[in-house]
């Protein structure tokens, strides 16, 4: 060895050096080489006011066991990185940080507010990017893309440009969602649900003509406000002479009309509902076919307007309870009645979202949702696990258009322009723009685009497109995405259908869902439970090799998984059991010429092992092509930690230390050692990247590296099936004997000997030719093989295994004198124990006063005493 392992595995000695070492060699970076097949992974790009946390762990550990496995298969490998601009939540920071300067971005400007931005993201937005490399993640930075950069700022005002050109991108007042917080606008996939309680406040509304009252319920009485007519199905016969009357709206006392529409549900309350069309989105429907006014009783941050000088300035919660007391000293509340509902809430900060009739830019979906739903049911792309197509159709199913004006500065600015002189548009990739008919200077639009915009770009964008490069040619499209099962419909099928329409295929072949990672109870880890367990701190402590494979252990594609401390102790100590064996081995090899040895030169061990890990390169290949990642690192977990260390090491290390009796045994022992443990070390390399670089460097000197060796693959010339056979019987010999005295508590020092018979010779001669398989784990002190029982003591002691039983000299396992003394003092104990416990189960008074748990507890005390008496008299007996 040219150098050795030290004493002990300590990950902080060898994990920052090594991933420095790595990036200076420029080993993760993908070339465009037309003598290998590309494998492409873009990272789904974190936000830049990301702080890693177990997700982001899991993710980007997944996708870089996959890089690196397809980087050892010889595949010109990028995994291409980047980071998201992240508008909202990007703007909500830099906010807060000038409002402690005493400062609005409204006091600063806008061109002073995005330089603050840009500040901001160079201090912090570098930050998960370092974290990402603590984990071990082998992108290629030399590519990284920022989706703020030139290259994806030209390829949104493409695609903007060329969608707006097409008729498929278009500006209009639409019921939006509206967050009153973030002061923006939402898209229908940023809103999440919740159940939140509440009540239905019960209204009539007088018939203008003094005829009586009209009924209906509503949850949001501050609406009312703006409701512009009262509306009942045409064939609800209750109502027919209504229709075509006026009420008048109390508080507000303007006559609105009572229309039919088959949008209200008969079978409902009253069968009666007020339209309110600037703040309901069915509501806006029903306004549009029966061309009612629109009136908006809101301000952006859900206040009521000047309109209502009663109730202007408050809060909507506020107005809510001014205006049912207002509605009740009207007489227009009938009853308020408990009801829990479904509410919609922004994404980002939690805010009750507002439906608002807002005029907004928005893509028309139905003409790209089609291809994108196609690519899917024709097998372009296909989703593992398979079971969340049904949420990507669901959505794409049901999509409306989608709102991708943003009211923030932060972000892709919408590349359309006004002309104050003559109301004229214009949609272009110019930064700046003069009017095509009046000539003069035209004010671009103040909005920005949605985040997901420039996000749906993603795995083109980065490689070039709109140009026609070489990268975009050779490496797209890509092969995998790996994402969380929450943004699918974020993410995934706006990265779907805008590949599709932009370069004419779908953007990647497999979607790999991941689930969460929760606590150890199941819950989701947040800040309110305080519950998150920092991926950072784990490292530190145990290393990111032990974080990697507690995270993929056990781990299912689409399945939540829980994190257990426990678990990455197990971890931790797995690399220690890697890192002792590979230094035992290298002690061994020190200062010895190992030649391959020919077959007739292996063991029969020596046959296994190298059968064993050749079946596990086969079976890894099969799960890692199908992203079956936790039972591949199973696999090889079990075959390092049972096969490899707990068996071959021990079967081969008293043939290596017979270098000088029997050089060829040794030789073959020590080249199979090492042969067994530089594949295993290779299967294992994309899960724990540190450490076996680390080993195979020192075990291979003469390889620059581990991560661009190659993959083991199946070969024929080891399949060693006789062999299989015959360590199996060994095993199974090994197990039972151990497990006998372990039963008999005999101590590993004390050797037997061993008689085994069975009557068929064939299985007599594996054991008689494979002694040095079992002699040692046997704790044997001599081995006899024969057909029959013959010669052997009555008191020996028997264990069946198949085709064969083996009999254990009971004088060999026990010290008779000892065992008896042992026994004797036991039986005089139990005597007392048994005694006492009868005494008290006989005392009336004790079982009359205690507790019946005490009773039982009592009785299950005696039935244990009588138990391990009647064993150890039996012992007694038998001696």
């Amino acid at each position: 060895m040219s150098k050795e392992l030290s004493k002990t595995y300590d990950p902080k000695d060898i994990e920052d050096r090594l991933y420095a070492n790595w990036e200076k060699m420029g080993y993760f970076h993908a070339e465009v080489d037309r003598s290998k097949k590309p494998f492409t992974i873009v990272m789904p790009p974190p936000n830049i006011t990301g702080q890693l946390h177990m997700g982001h762990a899991l993710d980007n550990t997944m996708q870089d066991i996959i890089i690196r496995y397809k980087r050892m298969q010889g595949y010109s490998a990028l995994w291409l990185p980047g980071t998201d601009h992240a508008s909202i939540a990007t703007e909500v920071k830099v906010v807060e940080q000038i409002a402690k300067e005493g400062l609005t971005k409204e006091d600063l400007g806008r061109e002073k507010f995005l330089d603050r931005v840009w500040d901001w993201k160079k201090e912090y937005g570098g930050r998960i990017v370092k974290q990402l490399r603590k984990m071990g993640s082998s992108a290629d930075w030399q590519r990284e893309r920022f989706t703020m950069d030139e290259g994806c700022n030209k390829a949104v005002k493409e695609v903007f440009v060329n969608l707006y050109n097409k008729g498929m991108i278009y500006r209009g007042e639409r019921i939006i969602n509206w967050c009153p917080c973030c002061l923006t606008s939402l898209s229908d996939a940023e809103v999440e649900y919740e159940d939140q309680a509440g009540h239905f406040w019960h209204l009539r509304y007088p018939l203008s003509d003094g005829s009586g009252y009209i009924q209906m319920a509503t949850t949001r009485p501050e609406t009312m406000l703006g409701d512009t007519a009262v509306a009942v199905n045409p064939k609800d016969e209750r109502y027919k002479d209504y229709v075509g009357k006026t009420v008048i709206l109390p508080i507000v006392h303007r006559e609105i009309p009572i229309i039919a529409d088959d949008y209200v549900d008969m079978e409902f309350g009253t069968g009666v509902v007020k339209i309110t069309p600037a703040h309901d989105p069915n509501d806006f429907e029903v306004g549009q076919r029966h061309n009612l006014a629109i009136i908006n009783v809101l301000t952006d941050d859900a206040k009521i307007t000047d309109d209502y000088p009663e109730f202007a300035g408050m809060d909507r919660y506020e107005a809510r309870e001014a205006i049912v007391k207002a509605l009740d000293a009207e007489g227009a509340l009938v009853k308020i009645e408990d009801h829990d509902h479904n509410v919609g809430t922004c994404y980002r900060c939690h805010t009750t979202i507002e439906p608002r009739v807002s005029k907004q830019w928005f893509v028309k979906m139905d003409e790209l949702a089609k291809p994108a739903i196609d690519a899917v049911k024709n097998n372009e792309t296909r989703f593992v696990p398979e079971h969340f197509e049904k949420t990507y159709f669901h959505w794409l199913e049901n999509i409306k258009d989608w709102c991708i004006s943003r009211q923030l500065w932060w972000g892709h600015r919408i590349p359309a322009f006004y002309c104050d002189e003559c109301g004229e548009l214009v949609v272009t990739k110019e930064d700046h723009c003069n009017c095509p008919k009046c000539g003069k200077p035209m004010r671009q639009d103040p909005d920005t685009l949605d985040t997901w915009f420039s996000s749906a770009l993603w795995p083109f964008s980065t490689l070039g497109w709109p140009d026609k490069t070489e990268d975009l040619d050779y490496f797209y499209p890509t092969n995998v995405l790996v994402t969380g099962y929450d943004i699918i419909l974020f993410w995934v099928m706006r990265m779907m259908f805008s590949g599709i329409e932009h370069t004419g295929k779908a953007p990647f072949d497999t979607v790999l869902i991941h689930g969460l990672v929760r606590d150890s109870q199941g819950r989701k880890m947040s800040k309110s439970l305080g519950n998150g367990i920092d991926p950072l701190e784990i490292i530190d402590q145990y290393g990111a090799d032990a974080l990697r494979l507690t995270l993929i252990t056990g781990n299912a594609p689409g399945n939540d998984m829980r994190f257990y401390m426990e678990r990455v102790e197990a971890s931790r100590n797995f690399a220690n059991k890697v890192w002792n064996a590979s230094r035992f081995i290298m002690m061994n090899l020190e200062g010895m010429e190992i030649k391959e040895p020919s077959i007739d030169e292996l063991h029969t061990a020596d046959k296994w092992i190298l059968s064993r890990v050749n079946t596990l390169a086969k079976d890894m290949t099969e799960n890692m092509d199908k992203y079956e990642l936790g039972i591949a690192v199973q696999k090889v977990y079990d075959f390092i930690w049972d096969e490899f260390c707990d068996w071959y090491i021990e079967i081969a290390k008293v043939r290596t230390y017979k270098k000088d009796e029997d050089p060829a045994s040794a030789n073959a022992a020590l080249w199979t050692l090492r042969t067994a443990l530089t594949n295993g070390l290779k299967m294992l390399h994309p899960f724990m990247p540190f450490i076996t670089e680390e080993i195979f460097t020192t075990l291979c000197p003469e390889e620059e590296t581990i991560m661009l060796s190659a993959w083991p693959e199946y070969k024929e010339e080891w399949n060693f099936t006789d062999a299989e056979a015959a360590l199996t019987r060994c095993q199974d010999l090994v197990r039972a004997v151990r497990n006998t005295r372990t039963s008999m508590e005999v101590p590993p020092s004390r050797k037997a000997k061993l008689i085994l018979v069975s009557e068929d010779a064939a299985v007599r001669e594996v054991f008689e030719a494979n002694k040095e398989v079992y002699v040692n784990l046997a704790f044997t002190n001599g081995i006899e093989i024969q057909s029959d029982k013959t010669g052997i003591s009555e008191n020996a002691v028997s264990c069946v295994i198949p085709d064969a039983v083996c009999y254990l000299p009971l004088e060999d396992l026990v010290d008779f004198e000892k065992e008896r003394e042992r026994l004797t003092k036991e039986k005089e104990k139990l005597t007392k124990e048994l005694a006492r416990s009868r005494g008290m189960l006989s005392n009336e008074k004790f079982l009359s006063n205690a507790k019946p748990e005490k009773v039982a507890e009592e009785k299950e005390k005696l039935a244990k005493y009588e138990q391990m008496m009647a064993s150890v008299e039996e012992r007694l007996s038998q001696m």
